[in-house]
């Protein structure tokens, strides 16, 4: 079923527009009020970009409907569709939308809260090695963390298969008994390495971790594809330091992905406001609990209420109020030509896929693709067209194909 939806950038009047409050008037996607009003930006293209004046004319079709609650999609050579389940399900859907069985071999998942299978990559050998990467909520003594395992992949005619010589790889520690943010993306560099992305375990004074180098809370790490750090990795010779830690200070990181350049950007969930656009470099902090935008569910500041240091880096870009990122996609087709070069990411609150326009490594413009659900995945198809996994509070999901309805 497809449906022709025709976004278009709203126009205020002028009595309205004179009106209204300055976060209102700059005809940015976010029209509602941010829940820290009394934060500013360190720079006015920090926060609420103007829509573009022409936004894509996007169609929208369904491709698979009433599967389960899914995490991830991944394409593989053929064009089917590998997703993971939060149930711990993970199955192969075909270039038609048709679900195959359950893959066999899956490893236990701690499915409860915000635990499940989480991300599946493809190892950059795949068509050779038939090797995937995938991260898990692990149960373990005394609680469960994020974990990432490696496994081949064999297929059969059934559209189904099973998972052979799984290895779970690498562990984030340290184990806590708690529901919440476990990240997590897998992003493989150019040169074979491989991102995670993880959580800080949401729980006030775990959260506290994310700043500390001795703990794999809030963390992006890079590692090799045995799950070792990487030997020019920052904090490699530095005492107490775990050496496959690459940058911390982070939240919940749900999406990640690389630019043309080869460069890892993810976008991590803010408390209530907050949501952060960033280039995570080697070594640097990114702030969180100490310093963020976004005020905490209570309503009181986080911490003492710092939006920036001399100690911290600031996010490139950052959303009050959020859209509670979920998946990423760097857009490189033909299908959108005005979407080239431009960050894709998953609106959980938002419901829409959330397309940043980059100029000079800052965000120009925003614009939003409303679906009307929960975009938990984003990804670009082998033709250009982009994919988007929804799901809803009943716990099913849909895999809606955008492409352009422009004449």
């Amino acid at each position: 079923m497809k449906t022709r939806i025709l976004h278009c950038a709203s126009a205020l009047a002028l009595t309205l527009a004179a009106a209204s409050p300055a976060w209102a008037q700059n005809g940015s996607a976010e029209t509602q009020p941010p829940n820290a009003q009394d934060q500013e930006p360190q720079s006015p293209d920090q926060t609420r970009a103007p829509e573009p004046s022409e936004p894509a004319q996007v169609e929208q079709e369904t491709v698979a409907t009433g599967l389960p609650q899914l995490w991830a999609l991944e394409f593989l050579p053929d064009n089917s569709m590998l997703v993971t389940a939060k149930s711990g399900a993970m199955m192969i859907i075909a270039a038609d939308g048709t679900p195959g069985p359950e893959i066999e071999g899956v490893p236990e998942v701690d499915a409860a809260g915000q635990g499940g299978l989480l991300d599946v990559a493809l190892a950059p050998d795949f068509e050779t090695s038939n090797r995937i990467f995938f991260s898990f909520s692990e149960p373990r003594d005394g609680g469960n963390g994020t974990s990432v395992a490696s496994a081949t992949l064999v297929t059969d005619d059934a559209g189904g298969g099973r998972l052979e010589d799984v290895e779970v790889i690498f562990r984030q520690t340290p184990t806590y008994d708690g529901n919440k943010h476990f990240g997590s993306r897998l992003v493989f560099g150019n040169e074979g390495e491989l991102y995670v992305t993880v959580g800080e375990r949401s729980d006030t004074p775990i959260r506290d971790q994310a700043q500390d180098i001795a703990s794999g809370l809030g963390k992006v790490f890079r590692i090799d594809q045995n799950g070792q750090a990487l030997p020019n990795n920052p904090l490699i010779d530095q005492e107490g330091a775990l050496p496959e830690i690459w940058s911390l200070g982070h939240r919940n990181m749900q999406s990640a992905t690389l630019d043309g350049e080869g460069r890892l950007w993810t976008v991590e969930h803010g408390p209530k406001g907050g949501d952060e656009l960033n280039m995570p470099e080697a070594g640097v902090n990114y702030g969180w609990p100490e310093v963020t935008y976004g005020i905490d569910y209570s309503g009181e500041p986080i911490g003492e209420g710092i939006t920036a240091n001399s100690e911290t880096t600031q996010p490139i870009y950052y959303w009050d109020p959020v859209i509670a990122p979920s998946g990423m996609a760097y857009y490189e087709g033909d299908e959108f030509p005005s979407w080239q070069g431009a960050f894709l990411v998953g609106g959980l609150v938002a419901q829409s896929v959330v397309v940043l326009h980059m100029e000079n490594d800052r965000v120009a413009f925003e614009e939003r693709v409303p679906l009307d659900a929960r975009v938990r995945d984003v990804k670009v198809g082998p033709e250009g067209a982009v994919y988007a996994v929804t799901e809803d509070r009943s716990g099913s999901s849909e895999i809606i194909r955008l492409t352009s309805a422009a004449e």
